[in-house]
């Protein structure tokens, strides 16, 4: 055993040996010069094809003040913040970091562990690592500016140096930024507030951050955080005698500052995409660059966005906006109008071109990002694809089952599809809310459909048939569906627990809307949208974008979903999206109150949504509401096959110009034809099952067809109205496109069957142009327009 002397004499020797290191690593350091770290640079943002789109950030937003420039109130205000004792201190206080981690086990308001000697430190001389070295290094270095720099220059090159967020650097720029003057003219609230956003402007600058934080830092919760921390500050001044008592007592209205301004350079679509780059890049970088690293700039972001397509799709909303929007002619119907739009491409997930609104410096919030739009009848096809891929219930089942206890949905399955039907719960018992109101679903138009197929409901947008299917199914697996197809399951998509969920209740972004329909066209593989490819860092690549494929649904499952689609194109409410000698699949969508309005569509290659709403672009009024679209436009009401489908053909007509044609793959066969919602089920007789890219059409029972004549070989069951039409097309079928609002196709189905086709989301556009045929008893089904009158 070695003796006491010998292990003491170890001991001292070592700690001699480690303050002797400590003190010539102490003698050594030379602090870095602050300019040639802190100065900001320019990010550079590129198109999809490396050619630049915009220089931002940087050199613009900083501007050093000296000493005296500083108000007094402002020192004292981030004195009485941040570290009450750096006018006495050596640039590390201990026991302020002891106070800081006291008050935030009680859970009060605290102080930073750091001085405001170290902060400098860290803000203006090195990085941003969490490590220990470089914490180490923070230390010795701020020991070494606490001992050779005097504190006028510390709080100057403090308040130089820090963001204030909105790409703000240093108090200068800080006050030109929120409040429009040079800081010596701040007074000591505005110096409060200023000294607020130094605890995180993400969080504390009342416009509100969702690109950083869209649950966390938005423009209510900021201002509320913002409030309180401004009052605590001015009421520690007056504990510590920074401030009276008197004087803080003037302060009684919080100082809320300008609203964000944008960079000229950045309006139209460019900052709109500057946003969404920089906000993806925050969110999945692994290097763990944040927000205030990327203000300093010196990055360049390489985006997915084709210039070709930005500019296309910006054209194709101001041709319909300069057309049918006038504000000064309809000020209560015209005023208001908003559009979005998003383009993906299928195969990889990147976001193609956007549409934020007409000028991302004057419209701050971007439309093609979520803005609360409900979705409406564009929600439908994950209905379908929850019922093909789980099934219907057994109703004398569980709430819970299996896939093997469900059975199957085909798209030839019959529900019930009259206006106000009553919906039920999976088991048959009526649905009630909460206060034992039962649910009446009413379709557009207040149409009664009578027993339809799935199919045919999708193609005349009928709602009762998808509510119901939806509560067979459950709407948990409704929900399931939108968010394995690319929806993000947040607070933009709404409480799926009860019925019209299933109808489009949810307002997710047109981005998310336009990645979750591409997921179909890949056949069920499902890839996140993404907008940048690449980032370099002083020419490191320090990111790139690695693509994730997954297989969301069954081939089958997404392939039918995508004929039932294109037959709404073909034959439904979505005539006006046809793009002629292209496959195109898709749905419009239109929202109780006629307060938003969508097309979502897709060719093999592209996915495309658009919306269209009505809100005030002042987003500092509280209580904001979507507007009525009654009347916008000239137009009785707005649906998704009015205003957004021509947009979207308009511009797709563009975007897959030159492009190789490509067809929808043929879907396999699913499920088995069930009945649901009331639908009456037929005697079990044989009859035939048409191909899945046959249209399903069934008149309501009111609507007395012809009785067809069965061929011998083959007998329909009574209510198997394609097994029918198949048979007899002339007299039941050969109506052209015009008997559903304007009746005036004739019996032989000639010529087009007239204009009005009665579906069509409502009923203004025309049906096909293909009932040219004699109504002979080939029975050409092509004049389909809506016999039967509106959709949903």
């Amino acid at each position: 055993m070695p003796s006491w002397r010998l292990v003491s004499g170890l001991c001292l020797g070592f700690l001699g040996l480690m303050m002797g290191a400590a003190g010539l690593a102490y003698a050594l350091v030379v602090p870095p010069e602050v300019q040639s770290l802190a100065k900001a640079q320019n990010n550079v943002y590129y198109w999809d094809d490396n050619t630049q789109m915009v220089a931002t950030g940087g050199s613009v937003n900083r501007q050093e003040i000296d000493y005296a420039q500083i108000p007094e109130a402002m020192r004292n205000a981030v004195i009485s913040a941040e570290n009450k004792s750096f006018e006495s201190d050596r640039g590390i206080d201990p026991m302020g970091i002891a106070r800081a981690f006291w008050n935030m086990a009680r859970g009060g308001e605290t102080q930073g562990g750091s001085t405001i000697t170290q902060q400098y430190v860290k803000n203006s001389m090195l990085s941003q690592d969490q490590t220990l070295s470089r914490k180490v290094k923070e230390l010795f270095i701020t020991l070494k500016v606490g001992e050779t720099r005097g504190k006028k220059e510390v709080m100057a090159g403090y308040l130089n140096v820090s963001y204030y967020g909105r790409n703000a650097s240093g108090l200068q720029a800080a006050a030109r930024t929120y409040y429009g003057k040079d800081a010596e003219k701040l007074n000591a609230s505005e110096c409060a507030f200023l000294a607020t956003l130094l605890k995180g402007a993400s969080y504390y600058d009342p416009a509100g951050a969702p690109d950083v934080d869209r649950v966390n830092a938005t423009a209510a919760k900021n201002l509320e955080r913002a409030k309180k921390r401004w009052s605590w500050i001015l009421d520690e001044e007056v504990k510590d005698g920074r401030l009276s008592a008197a004087k803080r007592a003037t302060f009684t209205e919080f100082p809320m500052p300008d609203p964000p301004k944008k960079d000229a350079k950045l309006g139209g679509q460019t900052g709109y995409l500057v946003d969404l780059a920089t906000k993806y890049f925050l969110a999945h970088n692994d290097e763990g660059v944040t927000e205030k690293e990327l203000a300093q700039g010196g990055y360049e972001i390489h985006t997915t966005f084709s210039k070709k397509k930005v500019s296309e799709l910006e054209k194709s909303i101001k041709k319909v906006y300069d057309a049918k929007i006038d504000p000064e002619k309809r000020p209560d119907k015209d005023t208001h109008v908003e559009f979005g739009g998003a383009s993906v491409d299928t195969k990889t997930g990147a976001i193609i071109a956007t549409y934020g609104g007409q000028d991302a410096t004057q419209h701050y919030t971007n439309n093609a990002d979520a803005t609360g739009a409900q979705v409406g009848s564009t929600f439908k096809p994950f209905v379908l694809a929850a019922a093909m891929e789980h099934g219907k219930r057994d109703p004398d089942g569980g709430e819970e089952q299996t896939d093997s206890e469900r059975t199957p949905v085909s798209p030839k399955s019959i529900y019930n599809g009259d206006n106000k039907l009553k919906i039920n719960q999976y088991n048959g018992q009526v649905w009630q809310n909460k206060e034992g109101k039962e649910w009446l679903q009413t379709n557009d138009g207040d149409h009664d459909y009578g027993d339809i197929t799935l199919r045919y409901a999708m193609q005349e947008s009928a709602n009762s048939p998808y509510v119901q299917l939806g509560m067979d199914v459950g709407t948990d697996k409704v929900k399931e569906a939108a968010v394995k197809a690319g929806l993000r399951d947040d607070e933009y998509m709404a409480d799926s627990n009860f019925p019209s969920f299933s109808i489009g209740t949810s307002s997710p972004s047109a981005i998310r809307m336009a990645g979750a329909y591409s997921t179909f066209a890949t056949s069920g593989k499902q890839r996140e949208p993404f907008s940048v490819t690449e980032v370099k860092h002083r020419g490191d690549v320090i990111y790139q974008h690695d693509a994730v494929t997954k297989q969301a649904f069954p081939s089958r499952v997404a392939d039918n979903v995508t004929d039932v689609l294109k037959n709404v194109v073909e034959n439904g409410t979505g005539t006006p999206a046809q793009i002629p000698g292209r496959d195109v699949a898709g749905k419009t969508g239109t929202t109780d109150g006629n307060k938003s309005a969508w097309f979502v569509g897709y060719t093999p290659q592209i996915s495309t949504a658009v919306s269209m709403f009505r809100m005030d672009d002042d987003e500092t009024k509280k209580d904001r509401e979507f507007l009525e679209m009654y009347g916008t436009g000239g137009e009785k009401s707005i649906h998704g096959a009015s205003f957004p489908a021509q947009i979207w053909q308009d511009y797709m007509t563009d975007a897959v110009k030159g492009t190789k044609v490509v067809n929808f793959p043929k879907p396999e066969p699913i499920g088995e034809r069930l009945y649901g919602g009331g639908a009456v089920s037929p005697s079990p007789t044989p009859s035939p099952t048409p191909s899945p890219s046959e249209s399903s059409k069934e008149p309501t029972p009111s609507a007395t067809p012809s009785s067809p004549t069965a061929s011998p070989s083959e007998t329909c069951a009574p209510l198997d109205w394609e097994c029918r039409n198949n048979q007899d097309g002339g007299t039941t079928d050969g109506n052209g496109n015009g008997n559903g609002n304007g009746n005036e196709g004739t019996t032989d189905g000639s010529t087009d069957g007239g204009t009005d086709t009665g579906a069509t989301d409502g009923g203004t556009d025309t049906g096909t142009t293909e009932g040219t045929t004699e109504g002979t008893t080939e029975g050409e089904e092509n004049g389909r327009g809506g016999i039967f009158g509106g959709g949903g």
